[in-house]
């Protein structure tokens, strides 16, 4: 049977839901009950698309936050991909 890319699509977004939650809680903690790495990250932001349409004005951007926790979720939905 062949699996639909869509799957595999749905298995890294929620997995990387999964580990973004996981690791947005860890902000709150102490430094010394965790390790800096699990909750900091790269934050990529490209400049918006601004559509002006005289009466009319869309912009359209995203913002694109990684932690380790995220990418390793991201790994999981892979791998839960892999299994089903």
């Amino acid at each position: 049977m062949r699996k639909s890319p869509w799957i595999l699509v749905a298995c890294v977004v929620i997995g990387g839901l999964f580990g973004g939650l996981l690791g947005n809680p860890a902000r709150g903690l102490p430094a010394r009950r965790h390790p800096e790495y699990l909750h900091s990250g790269r934050t990529s932001r490209p400049q918006p698309v601004t559509l002006d349409l005289w009466l009319l004005k869309i912009t359209m951007g995203f913002t694109l936050k990684m932690n380790l926790l995220t990418f390793i979720g991201i790994l999981l939905g892979i791998f839960v991909y892999k299994q089903i």
